[in-house]
């Protein structure tokens, strides 16, 4: 899931640019995470916080110009990846992408159901390292604010929902098969939260980066088959109703011993200075 480079990499899961703009050879990002590999449809009601990041004039109009995910973590307030906000990725700062939007309440990207709602104003943690994907996150303020009871509550640090062996859901609409299949409609895949050993093992610090438990969160199956993928990043990662995990990075797509990492939703809340916020949500949102 490491961004600039495609998800069978170490890579941030981020979507490639639509080839209308960028042409196939250059270097930027592609897309988060794939589609959910192993993963199956569900409709946006099941997950109503799950939002998808949009620049048609950077990634095309056939789905929407969806390049990430997100998740709704109050009324105006979306949680991303940091490397979904890259220049990489944007072809320019956040701040100057003129139609940078979330879209919510919509199953298909080809629809019109939900609502496009313009980003107010982007703040990426400045503590993001995009060498070793430590702090991959970023707070989305939307100009509109969201319907009431649509943002999930966040786990903070020591919920069971952390437990290794925890069932958790990931969601997007990022590539499902590893191959640059991207779903039109969104889909979800069951893993499990696994011991940080195992993503240790997997990433002991190269070119496939370094597993650090503080910051990130270890989920997968330890023989592959459902995972994260490219045009995932920045979507959530959900356990005992609670949020959990942001996609991040990983080497591919649903290999054995390649787990993907998360960026640790407690981390971000104690970044942010949100773990005494009522159900995890920031105060005000």
């Amino acid at each position: 899931m490491r961004c600039p480079v495609v998800r069978a990499l170490a890579r941030p899961l981020v979507l490639a640019a639509a080839t209308a703009a960028i042409p196939l050879a250059s270097a930027a990002p592609v897309a988060a995470d794939s589609v959910v590999v192993g993963g199956y449809p569900v409709d946006v009601s099941q997950s109503p916080w799950t939002v998808a990041l949009s620049s048609r004039d950077r990634f095309g109009g056939t789905r929407a110009g969806q390049f990430c995910g997100g998740v709704a973590v109050g009324r105006s307030t979306v949680l991303t990846a940091a490397h979904c906000m890259s220049e990489d990725v944007l072809g320019e700062p956040p701040e100057e992408v003129g139609d940078l939007k979330v879209v919510a309440g919509r199953t298909d990207l080809r629809s019109d159901q939900g609502r496009e709602i313009p980003v107010r104003a982007v703040w990426v943690n400045p503590q993001h390292d995009d060498i070793s994907n430590v702090g991959d996150f970023a707070v989305l303020t939307l100009a509109e604010r969201l319907p009431a009871g649509l943002a999930i509550g966040m786990a903070a640090a020591g919920d069971a929902a952390y437990a290794p062996g925890t069932r958790a859901v990931v969601y997007g609409w990022g590539d499902a098969t590893g191959a640059g299949d991207y779903a039109d409609s969104l889909r979800a895949a069951h893993v499990r939260v696994l011991p940080d050993a195992s993503c240790e093992r997997a990433y002991p610090g190269s070119a496939d980066g370094a597993y650090l438990a503080d910051t990130m969160l270890c989920a997968g199956e330890e023989a592959g088959g459902r995972d994260a993928c490219q045009g995932d990043s920045g979507g959530p990662l959900v356990a005992r109703g609670k949020l959990i995990g942001l996609v991040s990075w990983g080497s591919g797509c649903g290999r054995s011993d390649s787990p993907g990492v998360y960026t640790r939703v407690s981390a971000v809340l104690r970044t942010l200075g949100w773990e005494a916020a009522a159900q995890g949500r920031p105060k005000g949102a």
